[in-house]
């Protein structure tokens, strides 16, 4: 959860037992006891300790990542994370715990996971490793690691990577909503308005249709009211410039979308690939093919919980067939492994009814794609918009590119700024934005001016 918007550990947790939309139970119970059940539910008290300790910081994390992000709460559900095994962890009402385990929780409990850099804790994705594969920390492999003689450190970096840290002696307080309580318009100050501001900044560079907040200072000036607006426009909410309570979630569960998606894209595939056939892959397979059907496999995990998100490396290997498999199950298909007709014909008609169902401002990369044709003096129309939003941004990099208006008009202020881009990226300098100038602005838009996220 946020407090000045730097994570802190809950002292109490909300359980639904049962799947998100379930008529089932909910529980509040102490932090530290929601984990040591979760731990005692999930893993062997008899395993060394350093695997132990490795999987209850991942427990925490994930249970923290589903807090700090309010998940749950910011779709309109009255609890923080379920006990359903396919979307959350394990967590059984009224169980004993484990002495050990106890132990070892209550000396965790304010320690949690995050990338170097990062400030949320890492959504640190775990399976059992044996019944369950994924691309996260295997339960029964951190007793392999343990027994080799690996850290808690190593045993975690092994399967989430080097760039993350260990954070200890979080704070510990009441549980609150992010939502500053009242909402906020033009004048007010704090740190609300400075969180909308980031976050909407960020959520720009999927639809850029939203206007950017020059300045994240806390003050909810003009351009943050124009950026509100827009954001409340695109999706469908009552455009009055304030935010009010479903428009601070909406921007909160969006925020968190487009930095999911965005990671997924850079997984993006070729033209070429894009339209090889998927049908009959099976394990063992490889090729761009099978990339292809990851590629499908992922887009659909992002917005299906029971489908696991899967590497992109043209191998079909037991997590793809796992993830296949899940597919299948979810939509009712013979869970084969194996990617049939009738498997392909509904992989692809999830995929097109997700990409058709997001408004017409997303773009399935970080930035829109080229136009088709060179855009020059005299155009008039949204590619414009888009490419002056693009010139402006690369005016971050290269002060030499004079910052625009965006009008969607593309007139003399717009050539020089497309010339003085095309100098300082080297390439010739006609005034017109081609394909390659189109490309090189995107790339810039795509990942971002220097120290930002």
């Amino acid at each position: 959860m946020e407090t000045g918007y730097l994570p802190y550990i809950p002292e109490f947790i909300t359980v639904h037992l049962g799947p998100p939309d379930s008529d089932a139970e909910n529980v509040t119970v102490s932090f530290p006891d929601y984990i040591k059940n979760v731990a005692s539910s999930e893993i062997y008290p008899t395993w060394p300790e350093n695997a132990v300790r490795a999987n209850v910081l991942a427990e925490i994390s994930f249970a923290l990542n589903r807090v700090y992000t309010e998940f749950y709460r910011s779709r309109g559900y009255d609890f923080d994370i379920t006990n359903s095994t396919a979307a959350d962890q394990s967590f059984v009402k009224g169980r004993e715990v484990f002495e050990n385990i106890s132990r070892i929780t209550d000396e965790l409990f304010t320690s949690y996971i995050r990338r170097a850099g990062a400030t949320e804790p890492l959504f640190a994705v775990y399976c059992d490793g044996r019944e369950v594969t994924c691309d996260g920390l295997s339960q029964w492999g951190t007793v392999d690691l343990a027994r080799a003689g690996y850290s808690v450190l190593d045993i975690l970096r092994t399967y989430y990577g080097n760039d993350i840290t260990v954070v200890d002696e979080a704070p510990v307080q009441g549980l609150s909503e992010s939502y500053p309580g009242s909402p906020l318009r033009i004048g007010d100050v704090g740190n609300g308005v400075f969180l909308t501001q980031v976050r909407l900044n960020r959520i720009r560079r999927n639809y850029p249709a939203i206007p950017r907040i020059a300045a994240e200072d806390g003050v909810f000036g003009a351009d943050t009211d124009r950026a509100v607006r827009a954001f409340q426009r695109i999706f469908s909410l009552a455009e009055d410039g304030i935010v009010g309570r479903g428009t601070w979630y909406r921007v909160a569960e969006v925020y968190t979308a487009v930095k999911r998606l965005s990671d997924l894209n850079s997984e993006g595939l070729s033209p070429d690939e894009l339209f090889l056939t998927v049908e009959g892959l099976s394990e063992g397979d490889r090729g761009g093919a099978v990339r292809e059907l990851q590629y499908l496999l992922n887009y659909v995990a992002e917005f299906v919980d029971e489908v696991p998100s899967i590497e992109i490396d043209g191998i079909f290997g037991p997590l793809t067939k796992n993830a296949l498999e899940s597919f299948q199950r979810v939509y009712e298909l013979p869970v084969t492994g194996v990617v049939d007709g009738a498997t392909k014909d509904l992989l692809f008609g999830v995929y097109r009814g997700i990409l058709e169902s997001l408004p017409r401002e997303y773009s399935l990369a970080a930035a829109m794609a080229y136009p088709g044709t060179p855009l020059s003096n005299g155009y008039r129309g949204d590619a414009a918009s888009s490419l002056q939003e693009y010139l402006n941004f690369a005016a971050s990099v290269y002060p030499s590119v004079p910052r625009i208006a965006v009008d969607g008009v593309f007139g003399q202020q717009t050539e020089r700024a497309v010339r003085e881009f095309q100098r300082a990226a080297g390439l010739p300098a006609t005034g017109v934005a081609d394909r390659e100038t189109w490309d090189a602005l995107a790339e810039i838009y795509r990942r971002g001016a220097p120290g930002r996220t």
